[in-house]
């Protein structure tokens, strides 16, 4: 994953100074800076909805190609918010049939859920209410559901930062095990440097007129 020469505008004005970004497979790019910098609407800009409000200029490609017309739905990028965004009407089965590429059978879909919950430490979770679940739980299912979407490229928006302390550790670490074995860029926008992996791609934004 590449970002060119990139830079972000809200109403004409640019919220950083434009940087340059390389973040190949397996690799893990941070990208930093004061809330209100921009961090989570470049996110919102390489998955395909920034709103009208923001225009970027620059370059978003992936494997050499550009994403800029690329539909939302045939980006293969998948995203981790602070929110897990669960189906709270769907049972855990339910929602991570919502995560599975189409072109795979009913069986194969079944099969492909209970190994990525039995792999967790969730196997015996299928049948079981959203509601039921504590918050570490619902965070786990959230990015096997994303990762099940067999995505190309991974962004983090702050995932671990309404997670408490005990917990944050544990399942930031998880989450970066997971990633590692899916072998693709990972795009992390934090403000907590211990969210940050050893070895990471740092961009700290810079204010426009620093």
């Amino acid at each position: 994953m590449q970002l060119q020469n990139y830079q972000l505008c809200r109403h004409q004005q640019p919220l950083f100074k434009a940087f340059s970004l390389t973040v190949a497979a397996g690799e893990i790019g941070a990208i930093t800076g004061i809330s209100g910098s921009g961090k989570s609407t470049l996110l919102a800009d390489i998955s395909g909805i920034l709103t009208s409000a923001f225009k970027s200029s620059g370059e978003i490609l992936l494997n050499g190609n550009s994403l800029r017309t690329v539909p939302i739905e045939r980006r293969q990028v998948g995203i981790l918010f602070q929110d897990d965004l669960l189906f709270p009407h769907l049972n855990v089965f339910e929602n991570l049939l919502f995560g599975l590429p189409a072109h795979f059978s009913r069986g194969e879909k079944a099969a492909r859920i209970q190994d990525a919950l039995s792999e967790s430490g969730l196997g015996s979770y299928a049948l079981r209410d959203i509601a039921t679940l504590s918050g570490g739980q619902r965070a786990r299912i959230s990015l096997l559901r994303t990762l099940l979407s067999e995505p190309k490229l991974m962004l983090l928006d702050e995932p671990f930062s309404k997670l408490d302390r005990a917990l944050r550790g544990q399942f930031r670490a998880w989450v970066f095990e997971q990633l590692g074995h899916q072998h693709i860029p990972v795009v992390l926008v934090t403000h907590d440097p211990e969210d940050i992996p050893d070895g990471s791609r740092i961009v700290d934004l810079e204010a426009p007129d620093a």
